[in-house]
């Protein structure tokens, strides 16, 4: 067993739903094969414990592990792309890069980099767009678990208005599907998800082969694009001859409670309604909607709903792997939206980036919160002394402050250490912007 001793901060009731932050200015947390076995003062657990290993976490704090529910791994070397919109970003950046991936090597690289980035941002949990070509999808999901990253993945597949050597079948994409799940759904950290890349791209022949794996293969997830931008919608309502974007994927069955969809800035009220009455969830990915100019997030029209909400870093449309700088962006873009903003804590942003992402990947069980009965999965925050976030933290005058100074200051490297599942993954040396 081993006693850790720190600061800790987390949000085991929704802060959305009245919850707030817990804090222990002097905590402990005992973990005994990788899950927090109890909880309380640092003093109450040493007396109570005296031979159990002690690790000392002095200064910063100890927050649960971060859980990113939207990102693209092949997309990693083309973030920082500015000045387009969706559509023209994606033709002139990120396809010509996620063809390079059909190349083994590069793709192995490409992954290592990929999972070495989240995990350096304090991200222990991700629901991951993989790539177009098997081979890149098996890199990631080794690369992975390699590294103990938690991780939701699988085959993109698409069949239209994508570069041709990005075009799959329908049966290709369910067969290649199908025997990456069989390698890695369900072993160790890995699960499997369907991934249509976005209607626009995929014909009613490929999503309702998607339709048909995701019924195959028991527990597996789905997610893809929704509402990002004005023109995908337009150009996806041509495309299928009318109704919702959410109808081209509910159709085929590929909308219910393990579904994620990502961004959603521009919903219809049917949208809403019928994804709250089915259970699916939704990424928001705050950067990227900034960088590409795809709007505001009507986080109220949601959360008036009940459609659950988390954060993606949407690397490379998003600007960074931090999912701080995503809560501080979702506070400033609810800020921007006034009288129709939803005023957001620090509570609010750590939940959003830990324990409302675990529950829309099904995992509140296991992750989200420092709990009793979770895997130890948690993040050390300690800025390098006399920075603008040692300053402040030093001088917060509650834990509620110091965390606001966390999401406003924080990088990657203020993350000095990564656990999961009670295991060290990263060295200080790893750390990435």
């Amino acid at each position: 067993m081993t006693l850790y001793r720190a600061r800790t901060i987390d949000t085991p009731e929704d802060p959305f739903s009245g919850g707030g932050l817990r804090c222990e200015e002097d905590g402990g947390l005992l973990v005994q094969d990788g899950v927090v076995v109890e909880r309380g003062t640092f003093a109450d657990l040493r007396r109570r414990h005296p031979g159990a290993d002690l690790v000392e976490l002095p200064d910063g704090v100890l927050l649960p592990g971060l859980v990113d529910t939207h990102v693209h791994f092949p997309q990693v070397r083309v973030i920082g792309a500015l000045g387009m919109p969706l559509l023209e970003w994606l033709e002139r950046c990120a396809l010509p890069e996620e063809s390079r991936l059909a190349e083994a090597e590069y793709a192995r690289a490409v992954a290592a980099e990929f999972v070495a980035a989240l995990l350096g941002a304090g991200t222990t949990t991700a629901l991951v767009f993989g790539s177009h070509f098997a081979p890149a999808v098996d890199a990631l999901f080794e690369a992975a678990a390699t590294s103990g990253l938690r991780i939701t993945s699988g085959l993109v597949v698409g069949d239209r208005m994508l570069r041709p050597d990005l075009h799959t079948s329908a049966q290709r994409g369910y067969d290649e599907g199908h025997a990456l799940a069989a390698r890695w759904h369900g072993v160790g950290r890995s699960r499997y998800a369907v991934i249509p890349r976005f209607a626009l791209s995929c014909s009613d022949d490929l999503l309702a082969s998607c339709g048909q794996l995701h019924r195959d293969l028991p527990d597996s997830w789905f997610t893809s694009h929704l509402n990002e931008n004005l023109d995908e919608v337009a150009t996806v309502r041509q495309l299928f001859g009318g109704g919702t974007y959410l109808d081209c994927y509910d159709r085929h069955g590929l909308v219910g409670p393990r579904s994620v969809l990502a961004h959603d800035v521009h919903p219809t009220d049917k949208e809403l309604k019928r994804m709250a009455e089915a259970g699916a969830s939704v990424a928001h990915c705050p950067t990227s909607n900034a960088a590409l100019g795809s709007g505001l997030f009507p986080l109220n029209r949601h959360l008036a709903y009940g459609v659950p909400v988390a954060l993606g870093c949407d690397v490379g449309a998003g600007t960074g792997f931090s999912l701080f700088k995503e809560g501080l962006q979702a506070y400033l873009l609810q800020q921007l939206r006034g009288r129709d903003g939803t005023a957001l804590t620090a509570a609010h942003l750590l939940h959003l980036a830990t324990a409302a992402g675990a529950q829309a990947l099904g995992l509140r069980d296991q992750v989200g919160d420092l709990s009793a009965g979770r895997r130890f999965d948690a993040i050390w925050v300690r800025p390098r002394p006399g920075t603008p976030l040692h300053i402040g933290m030093r001088h917060a005058n509650s834990p509620e402050e110091a965390l606001a100074k966390v999401f406003a200051l924080a990088t990657s490297h203020d993350v000095v250490q990564v656990w999961a599942d009670g295991v060290p993954r990263t060295q200080p040396a790893e750390r990435v912007l």
